[in-house]
């Protein structure tokens, strides 16, 4: 049977006006020094004036400028010289010159997933609460993940917050203590557990830090003629102690604020396609989990984002022989007390991984391959599954002829998700007319939908280049799937 699908007029589009701050390293160290001796040279009450400039150009977007200027400071002191009597307005100065806007979605804001917020406080009975990830992409083609909240009301109608203007990437802690067997499988996953890594790794114990991990590096170095392959494995070894991090979010913060920009090596040329989902343990405490693809700007590597409500948001790269490809989407709860998600780990297929640990999986199933020809060339998710009556609906996308992106559906067995019971021959979303044209024409994508009031709610974007949202009535997909 025909499922109806209703367009909302809703469209997020890119906006050149949200930007953050980040560190401007115009060139190499030689360069850096010529530009503090300049500002050196400048007479103070002119320096003062140029402070007080920028300082009310900059402050009612960015009411911490003055903290990121002494932060900015504090990455090229080192280049100051020694004689030099540095005030405070002349550190922040200097910072002010190592500091550059970026327009974070200027290019872009596409692939969302919204999940249902776990705060659903002060709204009115029939309404819920969502929390939207979006990924925002700006100059030189760096993706970040954003956010978006809004309600939908008792009769599926949608509203969206509108977000603020100032936001700022979370500050980053990295993980100072490391477990050797993880880090060691960690380095294999990469391609980097080469036979210098073992003979650095052999010494340490089965907990170590980054200062035991340094003094070990030197000990080999020592010990033998270090080669350029032993530094490009020095270098793959540091890079992954930064791999995991952690993000703190200031209190009551407003999530529309918050911006996750690229900060380890791996994640470097950016990240990308957040598949949000509210995970509920079995003790019904719920947290969000995010999986999204890093890029390093030759590999790709699954990554995790873990929040609990009052804590840190915490990075994790994930390991295990499955952990590869893109489009990792965990399932909203356990499955027979293991972890469960969808994966595509062949750029073709989908398949079905269950694990202990949620930061590392191993062994996989087939769950599914192509099979209509709008999905011919290849299928992958849409999202996490979402639990309903007559199983686990999966969001899927397949890609056909001329790269056309559509999106179909397909059911999962309620008690043995690994088996399909039932498929869309036709897909749900097929790119009309002005959705056809963007960043990547002819694309319609999704990260993940949610359901409520009996409505299947399906953000999307629109080949690349922007986002909207689209109303399914759930008992027509599910009796279409069923038959």
């Amino acid at each position: 049977m025909p499922v109806q699908v209703t367009r909302l007029p809703i469209q997020l589009v890119p906006d050149s006006k949200r930007v953050i701050t980040r560190f401007f390293g115009p060139g190499d160290e030689n360069r850096m020094r010529g530009i503090i001796t300049r500002l050196l040279a400048i007479p103070v009450a002119e320096l003062e004036a140029l402070l007080e400039s920028v300082g009310s150009s900059f402050r009612p977007l960015h009411p911490d400028i003055d903290d990121i200027f002494l932060q900015h400071f504090e990455k090229v002191k080192y280049c100051v010289p020694s004689s030099a009597k540095i005030s405070d307005k002349l550190r922040r100065l200097i910072g002010a010159c190592f500091t550059m806007e970026y327009a974070i979605e200027s290019a872009a804001l596409f692939n969302p997933s919204m999940v249902p917020a776990i705060d659903q406080s002060g709204l009115p009975g029939g309404s819920v609460r969502f929390l939207m990830s979006l990924r925002a992409t700006g100059e030189g083609h760096v993706s970040s993940i954003v956010f978006r909240r809004g309600v939908v009301d008792a009769n599926g109608g949608v509203s969206l917050e509108a977000p603020t203007r100032h936001s700022r990437p979370l500050a980053a802690l990295p993980q100072d203590s490391f477990e050797k067997e993880f880090f060691a499988r960690e380095l294999d996953a990469i391609g980097a557990w080469t036979g210098h890594a073992q003979a650095v790794m052999a010494p340490l114990g089965e907990q170590f830090t980054l200062a035991e991990l340094s003094k070990a590096i030197d000990e080999v170095r020592k010990k033998a003629n270090v080669s350029g392959h032993a530094e490009e494995s020095n270098d793959a070894i540091f890079a992954l102690t930064r791999a995991n991090y952690r993000l703190k979010l200031p209190p009551g913060a407003n999530m529309s604020q918050v911006v996750i920009f690229p900060f380890s090596d791996n994640e470097r040329r950016g990240i990308e396609d957040m598949r949000l989902v509210r995970f509920t343990e079995e003790d019904g405490s719920s947290c969000y989990f995010g999986t999204y693809t890093a890029f390093d700007g030759s590999r790709i590597f699954p990554q995790l984002m873990e929040f609990w409500e009052g804590g840190d948001v915490e990075i994790h790269m994930l390991g295990g022989s499955s952990a590869k490809n893109k489009g990792m989407a965990l399932f909203p709860r356990r499955i027979g007390g293991k972890y469960a998600m969808v994966a595509r780990l062949d750029n073709e297929n989908l398949f079905y991984v269950e694990s202990d640990n949620v930061k590392v999986w191993d062994g996989a199933k087939l769950l599914q391959k192509p099979k209509f020809s709008w999905e011919i060339i290849q299928i992958g998710n849409c999202g996490s599954p979402l639990e309903t009556d007559a199983g686990w609906l999966l969001l899927t996308h397949g890609v056909g002829p001329m790269r056309q992106y559509c999106i179909g559906a397909t059911l999962l067995d309620p008690d043995d998700p690994s088996r399909v019971i039932g498929q869309t021959r036709e897909p749900l979303l097929v790119p009309t007319d002005h959705e056809r044209s963007g960043y990547v024409p002819n694309v319609v994508y999704s990260c993940g939908g949610m359901i409520h009031a009996g409505l299947l709610i399906l953000p999307y974007a629109m080949s690349d280049s922007a986002t909207s949202i689209a109303i399914i009535r759930l008992d027509e997909l599910l009796e279409s799937l069923k038959s």
